[in-house]
Formats: C-alpha cells, sequence, structure tokens
C-alpha cells in the first residue's frame, strides 16, 4: 500500500487528477484499475485524490492498463517523483498542522489569491513583530517560544512568494477592525501600517478596506481564501479555518457562493486608492 504522509503536494494533486482522467477515458472503473495493481479499489481511490504519494511501480502499471505511450508514461513518472519531493514547507513539520500544510502548498501554486480578512493583517503581508505578537496571544494552551519563533520564521518566508518572478495575484479584502484593534505596541502598529502602504505600491497586490461607515456586508461570517490556478486540471478551491482546523470546499456551487460573496465585498469596500489615503491617514493617528 502507498505511504501516507502529512499533506499533498500540488503536483500530486493534479497528478491524481490527471489519473482519474486516464482512467475514466480508458473506460475503466476504480475496480478494474485495482485489479492491475492486485490492492483494493479504495488505494486507487486514494492515489487519485491524492490523500497518499504516488507510488511509481502502480503508475506505471495504471498508465500501461489505460493505454498510454511509453513516452508519456516516462514524462508522467518523471512528473510524479518531482510531485512526490517534500515542500519546502516541510522544514517546519515540527510546528505545522497537517491541515495547514496544505495550504501553504496551494499558496505556492496559485496564479490569484483572494482573501477576505476580519480580525487580523494577512499573513502574507504581515511585519515580523505583528506576527510574533499575534502568535503569542492567540497560542492556545502552552507554547514554547521557539515554536512561535518557527511560526513566524515560516510567515514570513511565505511572503518571499509575492516577489518571486512568477507572482501570483493577490487580492485582499480586510476590514476596518484589523487596523482600529491594536496588536501589540503604537511602534508595531505603525510598521505593520508601513507595511501595507508599501504592499499598495506591488503591482500584483489589490487591497482594499471594508469600512465601518458601509454597514453590514455578506462576509462577515469568518475569513476565507479563495485560490485560483492556472492549471486546468485543478479547480478554484476556497480555505475556511476555524480555531482547531480548517476546511477546504471546491464543488462548484460552494466555491462560486464564496466568489458572490467575495465579488460584493470588493464592490462595497473603499477602492484601492481610497484604501491607501484611509492607511495614510490611520498611520496619523498612531
Amino acid at each position: 500500500m502507498s505511504e501516507p504522509r502529512s499533506a499533498p503536494t500540488v503536483g500530486q494533486v493534479v497528478l491524481g487528477k490527471r489519473l482519474q482522467d486516464l482512467r475514466e477515458r480508458a473506460g475503466m472503473g476504480r475496480d478494474q484499475a485495482a485489479k492491475v495493481l492486485h490492492v483494493a479499489p479504495a488505494t486507487v481511490r486514494r492515489m487519485e485524490t491524492a490523500e497518499v504519494a504516488l507510488k511509481i511501480p502502480y503508475v506505471q502499471l495504471l498508465l500501461r492498463a489505460y493505454g498510454i505511450s511509453e513516452a508519456e508514461t516516462d514524462a508522467f513518472v518523471e512528473l510524479a517523483e518531482e510531485a512526490n519531493r517534500p515542500g519546502w514547507w516541510q522544514r517546519f513539520h515540527d510546528v505545522l498542522p497537517d491541515w495547514f500544510s496544505m495550504y501553504v502548498s496551494l499558496e505556492g501554486a496559485a496564479s490569484l489569491l483572494r482573501i477576505y480578512e476580519p480580525h487580523f493583517v494577512s499573513g502574507l503581508l504581515q511585519t515580523e513583530d505583528y506576527a510574533r505578537t499575534v502568535m503569542r496571544t492567540g497560542a492556545v494552551g502552552k507554547v514554547r517560544a521557539e515554536d512561535i519563533e518557527r511560526h513566524v520564521a515560516l510567515r514570513m518566508e511565505r511572503q518571499a512568494l509575492l516577489t518571486k518572478p512568477d507572482a501570483p495575484r493577490l487580492w485582499v479584502v480586510m476590514d476596518e477592525t484589523v487596523l482600529r484593534r491594536p496588536v501589540g505596541s503604537a511602534d508595531i502598529m505603525r510598521a505593520q501600517v508601513d507595511k501595507l502602504l508599501e504592499a499598495t505600491s506591488m503591482p500584483n497586490v489589490t487591497l482594499q478596506i471594508a469600512e465601518f461607515s458601509t454597514g453590514h456586508h455578506p462576509g462577515t461570517y469568518g475569513p476565507f481564501v479563495l485560490f485560483r490556478f492556472a492549471v486546468p486540471e485543478l479547480p478554484d478551491m476556497v480555505y475556511s479555518e476555524y480555531l482547531t482546523g480548517a476546511v477546504y470546499f471546491d464543488a462548484r456551487p460552494e466555491v462560486a457562493s464564496y466568489l458572490e460573496v467575495m465579488d460584493r465585498m470588493a464592490a462595497q469596500a473603499a477602492t484601492a486608492q481610497r484604501t491607501k489615503e484611509l492607511l495614510r491617514d490611520f498611520r496619523k493617528e498612531l
């Protein structure tokens, strides 16, 4: 049986979906594919849904059974070997929950991230001191100081995503509450607002503030992230976090609902230019 691991890489998700597509094009059910491998149908399902790593001998047997040419099989195997390599974030496995490991993988592969934040500055835009303060005050139970520093280091390393050559587009809507509720000292908040102002000048970043004066909006139930990918095999996905974990949605009706809410919030929130003015005004108040 294929060995499970903490969370799939995006490459494994993509190739799993391709395996399923090739099986269906070959007119084979999972029961038939399982007979090729002499395993239970659940093993085939787990490979296709990226619940386990792609075991190369299994992949080769399946592709042969699906009528795939030797050259195409070799190319697929090369991709599978690459997909099975641990992501950079797995260096932080000692502090990274399984449910968030998937998030970091998706974040790194997305071409567009649309984020709604009602409580804190988005992690991709936080300063180190702001992130450290959030970690300390938000920790549940006993958390060692060294673990908090590991979390902060991971968050800072994730931010390199925004300046890489093929950087994704980041579009954040955050409530005015994020600014009005202080995190740490005035110096920490000033530095954080400065970083947000810097982010507004980045060509791939759009930041909007949902002002109190505009009243209630449809996203006030909680934070969420919508991922869009350039890879056609990956559908839009939504991430929603709660106190001890998170859920991922990729069903079209659910994702469409989140997309509609995000569009309505963006239309109601301050424009990008107005947001710059709000940040400058708030900076003067600190």
